[in-house]
């Protein structure tokens, strides 16, 4: 109950809404442009603070999706179907309450899940040892190429440039300086902060600058009176939200764009199960309780991974994952032992910032809608003066600001060709863990890599990691039919 920690939690609930009303500048770009503040902060308030503009975002997005059918997040798209459907029958104000009281529901259940789980979890890793650190990273890293969203050669190049974008510096087994170039500042490594910066905020700068969207010229009105739902709407929305966030956890537990697969498949499962299959993309409130509970749960699978094990399954753990370790804290089997004043502080916010994402968001939507009313040459620049201070306020070089504006460049380029941008921060987080296993793994096999395929737990995830691109396509079929069944009705949408 500390003012930090408090602040922490409001601000962030508050941020992650207008970050998800913005559409276009998604929480993984905003999480990633505030990480440089999070350092002046403790570690439990900086994790609060962006987790919390993450599950805000969540809700924010569904805001532009009912109200404009503009997805303000990747996670909203499926919104767009019921719940434009629902403003232009006068009902917005009940789609509106279904997206926050789902939110509500489902973050509380997932969160629930992380305080049950997260401890039995981390208490069998410690049997783990480099070598099956190792196979569990790199099948991590495997499976990810497969379901991140993008062709599965694009993004393991794009692991294997995060990896080598790893390897800049002082060599930790060697004490060796070694991809410096002639430049000094580039002996002590590249850091998180320039490249996340760059590959998702000044990266959506460049693409704004040069394509100039359009704003939207006309916003529905929502007034405070509209937003109780019929008992009708109770009565339909209520089971939807507590499917989908079992659903949504579910997914989040596995590698790639949890919270997106999420929406598809409580979607799709809500259709199936529904009595009237007819109503889905003509204004079903169960298309909006469903898909919206479920991204919200997702994130609680995937934080049980992080916490527990130290693995960052999606681009927003990537980067909680990078902030921990810019605190300098290991997430992983000894981090709830270690650090508990951390771990637990931060499990309470949570259920806080849930609160007060539900008390906050559904008084404050006239306003939020008002935010879209803001000329994006106003934002823009703004958001751009944001990214070079937070960059050099990190060490103080010059060197971090170039970084950041070339990582920009690249990741502009990324999306012009299809390529993923979080697989690269992934292999960035996971190389210097990849290297440092390996070297150990080999010490204690006399250079002999076979070792690794005679213990089991490694040899195991070692196997995974070579079937992953077959299961991949299966995966891949069946998103893709769970797709095609929530966009039956042939609507188009917007990007």
């Amino acid at each position: 109950m500390s003012v930090e920690n408090l602040l922490a939690v409001f601000i962030g609930a508050v941020l992650g809404t207008v970050v998800g009303v913005l559409p276009g500048l998604g929480p993984v770009s905003t999480m990633a442009i505030l990480l440089p503040i999070t350092l002046s902060m403790g570690p439990a308030a900086g994790l609060v603070l962006l987790t919390g503009v993450f599950y805000g975002a969540q809700y924010g997005g569904s805001t532009t999706s009912i109200l404009l059918r503009i997805p303000g997040e990747a996670t909203s798209v499926i919104t767009c179907l019921d719940g434009y459907e629902m403003t232009k029958q006068n009902r917005a104000g009940a789609a509106l309450t279904a997206a926050a009281i789902g939110s509500f529901i489902a973050g509380t259940i997932g969160f629930v899940a992380v305080t049950l789980f997260a401890l039995p979890v981390s208490r069998i890793a410690p049997k783990l040892g480099p070598p099956e650190l190792f196979a569990i990273s790199a099948c991590g890293l495997i499976v990810l190429s497969n379901t991140s969203g993008g062709a599965f050669l694009k993004n393991l190049l794009m692991i294997l440039i995060g990896i080598m974008l790893s390897t800049v510096g002082t060599d930790v087994i060697t004490g060796t300086i070694r991809f410096d170039y002639g430049f000094y500042e580039l002996s002590r490594g590249i850091e998180y902060v320039p490249v996340l910066i760059g590959l998702f905020g000044m990266a959506e700068i460049i693409q704004w600058t040069l394509s100039k969207k359009e704003q939207p010229s006309q916003v529905a009105k929502v007034r405070i009176c509209d937003l109780y739902p019929t008992r009708e709407d109770s009565r339909r929305m209520l089971p939807a939200m507590f499917r989908g966030s079992i659903v949504g956890f579910l997914v989040g537990l596995l590698p790639g764009p949890g919270a997106i697969l999420s929406t598809y498949a409580s979607y799709a499962l809500e259709k199936k199960l529904s009595r009237n299959p007819e109503e889905f993309g003509r204004g079903a409130i169960e298309g909006v309780a469903g898909p919206e509970s479920a991204n919200n749960s997702a994130l609680a699978g995937g934080l049980i991974m992080l916490l527990s094990l130290g693995l960052p399954f999606s681009g927003v753990t990537a980067l909680l994952l990078g902030a921990l370790t810019m605190h300098g804290i290991a997430p992983g089997p000894t981090f709830i032992a270690e650090r508990p004043e951390i771990f637990w502080v931060f499990i309470a916010s949570l259920y806080l910032g849930n609160f007060v994402m539900l008390i906050l968001n559904l008084p404050l939507v006239p306003l939020f809608v008002m935010i879209l009313r803001i000329p994006m040459n106003v934002l823009m620049p703004l958001i751009t003066l944001i990214c070079i201070i937070g960059t050099y306020s990190l060490s103080n070089q010059l060197i971090d600001v170039w970084i950041m504006l070339a990582m920009g460049v690249f990741g502009f380029l990324m999306r012009l060709f299809d390529f993923q941008a979080p697989p690269l921060v992934l292999g960035m987080v996971f190389g210097p863990l990849l290297e440092v296993s390996l070297g150990q793994s080999l010490i204690m096999f006399h250079n002999n890599i076979w070792g690794f395929w005679g213990r089991p737990i490694s040899g195991v995830f070692l196997g995974l990691a070579v079937l992953a691109p077959v299961i991949s396509e299966l995966v891949r079929f069946y998103w893709w039919r769970a797709r095609q069944s929530a966009i039956s009705n042939d609507q188009p949408l917007s990007n």
